[in-house]
């Protein structure tokens, strides 16, 4: 693998003609294809191809049911007015059905893996005739499937996995040697509005790898809807990434005078640089107190509210 390109070395203009022309060697009058999400790293990637190929890219948001509310048809408005062509395809019942009965955080990220590459987004590719696939992997995804931190949900070759092999198309990764500040810089020069290329970083199992035990259409839901809360109440904070997470198990809660068993929502909220360490911010109680009165009135049957103050490492920044 080529050598990190790290911030203070990397010179955005140059690394964008570079990787444009390699883009181009690569696919040659062919067809490249990649799935959008929206975070950081796969709309950089979707504006470098853009530039690299035009028409001969084909972008595709694919809608799992695990995403923010409103995000996918968001996404494609944003990059349509930048004049990238995106589809919206419909995937909902496919990922839960995968995910159904699975509680096991690395069987979830496994089932989300090859539910998008091998079954929705390999039959994607098929249609399309594309023979490569142009992808958002970064420095930081490589090293944390490696180490066996957590297997990154777009990681094969490092792990000896053969995507012509195993799902018919060769993986093109242009920003494989940079981290998120770089990515981001890369972003701003490409021309990304600052809400894209400034938003905080979001797993690529998304709401999934947010709920601990399975990922139901319910349990989802939860999750999505104090997703909406704590990003609009920390969105100032300044901090490098913030979540809410669903715990698996049940507490006992009061409501009206009478015991009720509820949900126990996780706040997360970190300052970091590259995502490889990572501390707790120090919210005010204030904050903490708005946090925990919004989530136990605008979320049904939630009943305990937390703050992780564990830094990374030992802790990691999501929780599944």
């Amino acid at each position: 693998m080529n050598k990190e390109i790290t911030l203070q070395e990397l010179n955005a203009n140059t690394f964008i003609r570079e990787k444009v022309d390699e883009i181009r060697k690569i696919v040659g009058d062919g067809i490249a294809i990649n799935a959008l999400s929206g975070g950081v790293d796969s709309s950089v990637v979707t504006l470098l191809g853009h530039k690299a190929l035009g028409s001969r890219l084909k972008t595709v948001i694919i809608e799992n049911g695990l995403m923010r509310e409103g995000e996918p048809l968001q996404v494609a408005e944003m990059f349509r007015n930048l004049g990238v062509n995106v589809e919206v395809v419909d995937a909902r019942n496919e990922f839960f059905k995968a995910l159904k009965g699975i509680v096991d955080p690395e069987e979830k990220r496994e089932a989300i893996t090859s539910t998008f590459y091998r079954d929705v987004f390999g039959r994607i590719v098929r249609e399309s005739r594309a023979k490569f696939l142009l992808q958002g992997t970064i420095l930081t995804d490589i090293d944390e499937t490696v180490a066996g931190i957590k297997r990154q949900h777009n990681v094969f070759e490092q792990l000896g996995i053969d995507p012509q092999k195993a799902f018919g198309y060769r993986i093109i990764e242009p920003l494989i040697q940079l981290r998120k500040d770089s990515v981001r810089e890369v972003g701003r020069v490409l021309g990304l509005p600052s809400e894209l290329f400034s938003r905080i970083p979001f797993p690529g199992p998304a709401l999934a790898a947010r709920v601990i035990g399975e990922a139901t259409p319910e349990r989802i839901e939860t999750v999505r809807r104090a997703t909406t809360i704590v990003e609009r109440i920390l969105k100032t904070s300044g901090a490098f990434q913030y979540m809410a997470i669903l715990h698996e198990d049940r507490v006992t809660g009061m409501r009206d005078g009478k015991r009720d068993f509820g949900q126990q929502v996780e706040i997360r909220c970190w300052d970091s640089v590259d995502a490889r360490t990572a501390t707790p911010v120090r919210l005010s109680f204030e904050i903490l107190e708005r946090l925990a009165g919004d989530l136990i009135r605008e979320v049904p049957g939630v009943v305990s509210v937390t703050y992780n103050i564990a830094p990374k490492p030992p802790s990691t920044i999501e929780a599944v």
